[in-house]
């Protein structure tokens, strides 16, 4: 079971350490335990629960009817309110609310509500980006297990692979052609995944390989299907130091070619990259340096 500081709990609901402090004082709504140094904590049934009320004084609820609800009250409320309010915020809370119960049903049926209000795109960049930050939040204070990102990272990818499929293919004759794939050692593919979908959305033609790919066979890719444009993602398959001599070996195995290198560890090297090559600080930066990018002739 997971352990919450005070100010963990801060971070993850938005109700602040003051204000939680008074709670638990005047409406005995939680009651922290005691690490064997008289350090208060909070379990995960603890943020579920704030999490929870948290969703209902966002939609006008007050503290003194909320504390007074029982848990299964609770969530059927947040249900209500998450199927009608299209709040990013209650959606994110909502989202981590089920992943932490494991719940395919609960995340599911969120995230199709949020299609059917927002569209897809939106969705994915409005509530499941925001998402996945706060789950980087909740990894790095050892809340959230291996079991818990794939659960989730496999849910998002199936909503994204049935949207790609579902899209009916319009290139028009000066569309350049994309080649996407993530380096030998990257496996964290949900951000490249939906940019093949943005791209394709947009009338651009692509060819996706994924992660962890040789780079043997995307040489192969690369001769067989001569992209005009080159797209990866650099987080995890090499070092801060060795990133400049990376960045060198990639610009020249596409040399000519149009590359966009997204991923922070390029963020301090934008300055120096290859001409040709551009860093992509997110997917909207991805379509505004795009903008009129056409087939060359």
């Amino acid at each position: 079971m997971a352990r919450f500081s005070i100010r963990d709990i801060e971070k993850f609901t938005g109700v602040k350490a003051h204000t939680l402090r008074i709670w638990e004082q005047r409406y005995n709504i939680l009651t922290p335990k005691r690490t064997d140094t008289n350090i208060r904590y909070y379990d995960d049934a603890d943020l579920k629960q704030l999490l929870g009320i948290s969703i209902l004084l966002n939609n006008g609820y007050r503290i003194s009817k909320a504390a007074c609800m029982c848990r299964t009250e609770v969530d059927g409320i947040v249900r209500e309110i998450t199927e009608k309010n299209s709040s990013s915020t209650n959606q994110i809370m909502a989202l981590v609310s089920a992943m932490l119960e494991l719940d395919e049903q609960a995340f599911n049926k969120l995230l199709d509500t949020q299609i059917l209000q927002l569209g897809f795109e939106n969705t994915v960049i409005k509530v499941l980006f925001p998402f996945l930050k706060h789950l980087g939040m909740l990894w790095m204070t050892g809340t959230v297990h291996p079991a818990h990102e794939h659960f989730v990272s496999n849910l998002i990818k199936q909503k994204i692979y049935v949207a790609t499929e579902g899209q009916i293919p319009k290139y028009g004759s000066d569309s350049p052609k994309f080649l996407l794939y993530l380096p030998e050692g990257e496996s964290h593919e949900i951000g490249l995944l939906f940019a093949n979908y943005v791209l394709r959305n947009r009338g651009h033609q692509t060819i996706y390989l994924g992660q962890n790919t040789p780079e043997e066979d995307i040489v192969q890719v690369f001769e067989l299907y001569n992209p005009d444009v080159v797209f990866l993602t650099v987080t995890a398959c090499t070092t801060i130091d060795e990133m400049p001599s990376f960045i060198e070996h990639t610009a020249s195995l596409w040399k000519g070619k149009h590359i966009y290198i997204a991923g922070k560890m390029c963020d301090g090297l934008k300055a120096s990259l290859p001409a040709g090559m551009n860093w992509v600080k997110d997917l909207e930066d991805l379509m505004t340096q795009l903008g009129d990018l056409r087939k060359p002739s």
